[in-house]
């Protein structure tokens, strides 16, 4: 939209909100110079303009930084108590038949469980792929084969510790194309829960919230140098 003040006629400029001048009159000609000056140099005498630059650049970098940064602080053991399975018995004995996991996948919404012991011990990890691969798609019969004849034993599993990091607990998973992990205590290693590649997704986004919104505003142009709406 145009605006003319006398014989000057004035167009809002699309990048900082400023006036371009687009028809110069002979007789404010000092005016329309002193403009002129202003947008070649906007950095001078402190003006509005250099103040909205600033103000833009502030407003962008600290984002910049703290989107791509993880959550600082977060451990394994953090996450573990904002999953699920920290409201679950996410345990099952070796002894139990493959239609009992299978039926507490279904009703608690997760894709893998603790194998213990008589002794209660952790000994291995039941996923849903365990039940996949060596039960229904080999036709065999979910309640005469036991848990311990298809879950992951032993040596082979990849556990994180209590004080990992949520990056950390990333690149185990990724290491092993698996989407859980056991969690051990770092100092008695005993097993003090489970978490899957959803809780530190959630995790991830639940700290940079703030973050993608401001960042996502900014994009729609709702927000920018005068905050979010």
């Amino acid at each position: 939209m145009r605006h003319t003040v006398g014989k000057l006629r004035l167009q809002p400029c699309t990048t900082f909100g400023c006036a371009e001048v687009e028809v110069v009159d002979r007789s404010r000609m000092k005016r329309i110079l002193s403009i002129k000056k202003l947008l070649k140099n906007p950095y001078k005498n402190n003006s509005p303009l250099y103040n909205k630059m600033m103000s833009a650049r502030s407003f962008v970098a600290p984002l910049r930084r703290n989107f791509v940064s993880t959550p600082s602080g977060a451990t394994a053991l953090k996450v573990f108590e904002n999953s699920c399975y920290s409201k679950i018995n996410f345990k099952i004995n070796e002894n139990s038949c493959a239609k009992e996991a299978v039926t507490r996948f279904t009703a608690f919404n997760i894709g893998c469980l603790a194998v213990v012991d008589d002794s209660n011990a952790v000994v291995g990890v039941c996923a849903e792929r365990d039940y996949i691969s060596k039960v229904a798609a080999l036709g065999k019969n979910p309640l005469e084969t036991k848990v311990k004849d298809i879950c992951t034993y032993g040596p082979k599993i990849i556990v994180a510790r209590s004080d990992d990091s949520i990056h950390t607990c990333m690149n185990k998973m990724l290491f092993k194309e698996i989407r859980h992990l056991i969690v051990m205590d770092s100092k008695n290693q005993e097993c003090i829960g489970m978490i899957s590649i959803r809780d530190l997704i959630n995790e991830v986004v639940k700290d940079n919230k703030e973050s993608i919104t401001r960042l996502t505003d900014f994009n729609l142009g709702k927000g920018a140098y005068f905050g979010s709406e």
